[in-house]
């Protein structure tokens, strides 16, 4: 049975004879370290395993069920159809072939891009907690791996090529984790960070334009969730993670759990300045301050967006807040009062 690796502080000097004084069984396991530091270190290393409950799959049951039922119900009708085709003229037949064959295409095409853009979101998800791992426990070479990764990932963006260079001449250069991994995320996500918050205060624009011009309540609650389908869309684009239709499901809802993890946070961050806003401009006309609401709520979920969508942690840049990409609508609102 294997002993897990201890840290002892051994006062005297000569710690050969101390270790040698010890059980040979825990010889091998024992590290000496000199500074109580270095302890604290070794202890926030070790990773307590946490057993993951197992829930009965009925609902993953229920619908793999009746999807097979379904697939086999459509293409027993496609064959009598087909059949029946040929029962009547030849030709028909053999034209529902054709129309069949390129049905079988598309298809085709459409499962290797849907599969194609989970493999890209998948890729992105384990860059980022790969590096959070190294963050967390200070491993030069994951650390490495994950700048590495990341510029493998981005190898075909011709706007990030002089930082691809860039940091290819740091090499094997000796340095700390946070350095190594803020010096990949200013060099290759900067820019793409720039490219994300003017999408989202782009779109925060147009919903609180549109909500406050519009007639409708309708016209109000479909153009929100059209905006943010498609700001979600082109902010994986700019990470590159070019979602199919089952990708975008995966995103909007790490996104909208997100949002409901730091949504309280989020409400505190220059609350003081929104409520002013909403409140002056609410005074001037119900439609606009609704149209800075539905603006501001926008911003939260592309703020949500871009976190799920971003390769790596923020380590060095300064994660964007509300009035970073939706600070006009705000003062905005006052000069619309006077």
């Amino acid at each position: 049975m294997s002993q897990r690796p201890r840290a002892f502080r051994i006062p005297s000097v000569d710690t050969v004879e101390t270790a040698e004084a010890l059980p040979s069984a825990h010889a091998e396991t024992i590290r000496f370290v000199e500074e109580p530091f270095e302890i604290v270190e070794a202890a926030d290393g070790v990773v307590v395993p946490v057993a993951t409950k197992r829930r009965a799959p009925w609902v993953t049951l229920l619908f793999s069920a009746l999807g097979g039922l379904v697939s086999i119900a459509i293409g027993l009708s496609i064959e009598r159809l087909i059949v029946d085709l040929f029962s009547a003229a030849p030709w028909l037949g053999w034209v529902a072939l054709a129309l069949l064959a390129l049905a079988l295409i598309a298809l085709t095409a459409i499962v290797a891009r849907e599969i194609a853009g989970v493999w890209r979101e998948r890729k992105i998800e384990a860059l980022r907690a790969r590096a959070v791992e190294a963050l967390a426990t200070r491993d030069h070479t994951a650390a490495q791996g994950v700048v590495k990764d990341l510029r493998s990932f981005y190898a075909d963006r011709a706007a990030l090529a002089e930082g691809r260079a860039r940091l290819d001449a740091l090499g094997d250069a000796i340095l700390d984790v946070d350095d190594r991994i803020g010096i990949a995320e200013r060099e290759l996500l900067a820019p793409l960070d720039t490219r994300a918050k003017n999408a989202i205060a782009q779109a925060a624009k147009q919903v609180s334009a549109v909500t406050a011009l519009s007639p409708r309540a309708i016209v109000d609650v479909v153009f929100v969730v059209f905006a943010a389908v498609r700001l979600l869309r082109r902010i994986a684009g700019i990470y590159g993670g070019r979602p199919g239709f089952l990708g975008f499901l995966r995103l909007a809802r790490a996104a909208f759990a997100h949002l409901t993890v730091t949504g309280g946070m989020a409400v505190g961050e220059g609350v003081v300045q929104q409520v002013l806003g909403l409140g002056l401009a609410a005074r001037v006309s119900a439609k606009l301050g609704e149209g800075i609401l539905n603006g501001l709520m926008t911003a939260r979920f592309g703020l949500a967006a871009l976190a799920v969508c971003r390769p790596l942690p923020f380590t060095r840049e300064t994660p964007p807040t509300v009035n970073d990409v939706a600070g006009e609508l705000l003062r905005a609102a006052p000069k619309d009062e006077a």
